[in-house]
């Protein structure tokens, strides 16, 4: 996977669209588990978008936007899920973590996951 393709993919995956119903975000928000895989991706879309920004000084708002929501949102929704009696993923809390300090590491331009 290049920057360009990682990119789309986490706006994507981000910001909710009717394209496309079984994105990450709008999963999670009808109380659904992610794809199989598709976390795997998102980790690997956000690594890939931490190399090809790294040397980068700014970031276009479309994809700080996706990144702020794949790893806020993703947050209240679990926890709104999680009240309302969801049952998540054994490990998808832990995902969660790991999508946030890699979102994190883009922002710092310092990788810490």
């Amino acid at each position: 996977m290049d920057y360009k393709t990682a990119r789309i993919f986490l706006i994507n995956q981000g910001i909710a669209s009717d394209k496309n119903v079984d994105t990450f975000l709008v999963r999670m928000q009808q109380g659904k588990a992610p794809v199989p895989g598709q976390v795997t991706n998102i980790l690997l879309s956000l690594k890939i978008v931490f190399e090809g920004l790294k040397s980068s000084p700014t970031i276009d708002r479309e994809l700080s936007y996706s990144l702020y929501l794949l790893s806020c949102e993703s947050r209240r929704q679990f926890e709104t899920g999680r009240q309302t009696g969801v049952d998540w993923p054994p490990l998808l809390d832990e995902d969660l973590k790991r999508i946030d300090r890699a979102v994190k590491s883009i922002f710092a331009g310092v990788w810490n996951h």
